[in-house]
């Protein structure tokens, strides 16, 4: 007790000689601190620590921060009963050292007469620094960042957290070089420019998460050469990085690197490092003459065959997952439709863009598929592609990678002739929404307004022969397909299906009995054959689109209505009368 009394004098009398002495300031306040470790270095931090805004920050309340006064006031702060030696001595004492470290810290900014004292002041910034933001001291931390002192700043900013903290303590740390405050300078401008300056330098420090989040800014802007010496650096300690760099080395055929990386994400946890290891285990990139033959089921079970073909690594991840949805997929487990695995081709086989020669929509370059569809036997394909809006044409189908397993079933069911049923662009309205639109497409789920009845009122037909068949209930409803140019439309329910929401997850039942059927009829559908014919035609093959114009009319004639069902439309179209919209919701 006695010893301690003694530290507490000579404390503040060699504080009166702060100018001279800053190596002694220093070593008289580090002594403070270590007779009193555990209250200050081990103990949980004293909330009751005076903030920035309070009466006890010293200069703001017109007393001397050294003064008896200000120390006092300090001392008399709450504080546990229990803590009675934290309460009663450890915080009189703290303030002493507070004083005795900023002397010494002042001091390099007002002499520095040798280099002995700029580093003592240096060690009195830092160890004020750590006291001070162990114990959430946050004056005397604005006081050192009064003197530029960028560390201090940045402590501050997190003590204080991003709402309440100025930006000038930011940028104040960031102009310091606190690597940690230039990462939150760039991330907080929306200047493309200054983010990617203030990225570089605090990557330029070794800080692992600016050298990622670098990495992150090159990729998303298309300049992969860029990233890929920053996910170098951080790929052994961060599992993201290595997913990526691993996707790089893969995108540049150093397969067996990409492998290691990739599989060392997947070791550490990454879900999609897992999922494109395990499809690289299963699947081998090909090309399409080198595509081996498949055998389907039977011609009854399978009237769509059809090959998903996915074109990198991260396709073919898609592709597999997109396979296994089908698979497990129960509602359409009764359709007709067969799904081959996933071929995954070699880079730079299909020529896909997002806007393919100028279309606005995603599509490739379908000829390099010929072979497989030879092979194969296939009538329809679904191409997963990197990036692109999902469409239908002509049997083929365009996935990307961010397209979910609703949006495949949704398409699937365009393959069978099904139309959309949210509105459609004025140009697409204007082909579709009128008779002979809906004479040439027949749509199994629209029909619209005509003079006397609905139109084609063959359709509503089958609605109501559907139903039947399947004692299942017939409530016709708008549809909002026709709405651009101001048709009424209708469709053979009154709940949002998938064909208007694909994420609704709503197929009706009568939908998937219709379905059946435009499948049982591949006249009403458009097989890849007539994709193919167009394609070899417009790039002046005709011998080749000769072939695929054959294969398509024989698949067409295969598929022609018998004449059962022919007789049967034409009777109900005969008995057809004026209350056929009974049903309908306006």
């Amino acid at each position: 007790m006695r010893g301690l009394t003694l530290a507490i004098i000579a404390l503040l009398l060699i504080a009166g000689d702060s100018g001279r002495y800053t190596q002694q300031l220093v070593r008289n306040a580090t002594s403070a601190i270590h007779a009193y470790d555990k209250q200050f270095l081990l103990a949980e931090p004293i909330t009751t620590e005076p903030k920035l805004s309070d009466a006890l920050a010293p200069e703001q309340a017109g007393s001397d921060p050294l003064s008896s006064n200000s120390a006092s006031a300090d001392s008399t702060a709450s504080a546990p009963a229990s803590n009675s030696l934290s309460s009663n001595k450890a915080r009189p004492l703290k303030q002493s050292v507070y004083a005795l470290l900023w002397l010494a810290a002042q001091n390099h900014e007002q002499s520095g007469t040798s280099q002995g004292n700029d580093n003592a002041s240096e060690e009195a910034q830092h160890l004020l620094i750590n006291v001070a933001t162990k114990n959430n001291a946050q004056y005397w931390l604005e006081q050192l960042a009064s003197i530029n002192n960028a560390d201090a700043a940045w402590a501050l900013y997190q003590l204080l957290g991003e709402e309440a903290a100025s930006d000038r303590l930011v940028r104040l740390a960031a102009l310091g070089n606190v690597a940690e405050a230039q990462l939150a300078f760039a991330m907080a401008t929306e200047n493309p420019e200054k983010r990617e300056k203030w990225l570089i330098r605090a990557a330029e420090q070794g800080y692992m998460p600016a050298q990622a989040a670098l990495a992150d800014w090159y990729l998303l802007h298309a300049q992969p050469e860029l990233a890929k010496p920053w996910l170098q650096k951080t790929a052994m300690d961060d599992m993201q990085s290595a997913f990526k760099y691993g996707r790089l080395l893969w995108d540049e055929n150093n397969r067996d690197d990409a492998k290691v990386f990739i599989q060392r994400a997947a070791k550490e946890g990454h879900k999609l490092a897992q999922q494109m290891a395990s499809v690289i285990k299963r699947y081998s990139p090909t090309t399409p003459s080198n595509v081996p033959q498949y055998l389907w089921q039977t011609n009854t079970a399978c009237h769509q065959r059809i090959q998903l073909v996915a074109t990198s690594l991260a396709t073919i991840a898609r592709a597999d997952k997109l396979y296994k949805d089908y698979v497990n997929d129960e509602r359409l487990s009764e359709l007709p439709l067969c799904i081959a695995p996933p071929l995954w081709l070699e880079n730079n086989v299909l020529d896909c863009n997002a806007n393919f020669q100028g279309q606005g929509n995603l599509a490739c370059n379908v000829k390099p598929l010929a072979p497989i569809v030879k092979a194969r036997d296939v009538t329809h394909a679904i191409v997963v592609s990197e990036q692109g809006k999902a469409n239908v044409q002509n049997g083929v189908m365009y996935l990307d990678i961010s397209d979910a397993y609703s949006v495949m079933v949704h398409e699937l069911a365009h393959f069978a002739g099904f139309i959309d049923e949210y509105a459609l662009s004025r140009n697409a309205a204007r082909r579709y929404c009128t008779k002979e639109g809906l004479n040439t497409f027949a749509p199994p789920n629209l029909t619209m307004d005509g003079a006397i009845a609905y139109y084609p009122q063959n359709t509503v037909n089958r609605w109501e022969t559907k139903a039947k068949e399947k004692f299942l209930p017939l409530r016709v409803g708008t549809a909002k397909t026709c709405g651009a140019i101001n048709v009424t439309s209708y469709k053979p329910s009154r709940v949002i299906t998938f064909m208007e929401h694909h994420d609704s997850g709503v197929i009706p039942d009568l939908y998937l009995s219709l379905w059946q059927g435009q499948l049982a009829n591949p006249a009403a559908q458009r097989p890849i054959s007539m994709n193919l014919f167009q394609a070899f035609h417009k790039s002046g093959q005709p011998q080749e689109a000769g072939q695929w114009l054959a294969a398509y009319e024989s698949h067409k004639a295969s598929g022609e209505m018998n004449a059962g069902e022919a007789a049967a439309d034409a009777a109900t179209t005969t008995n057809a009368n004026t209350d056929a919209k009974t049903n309908t919701e306006e």
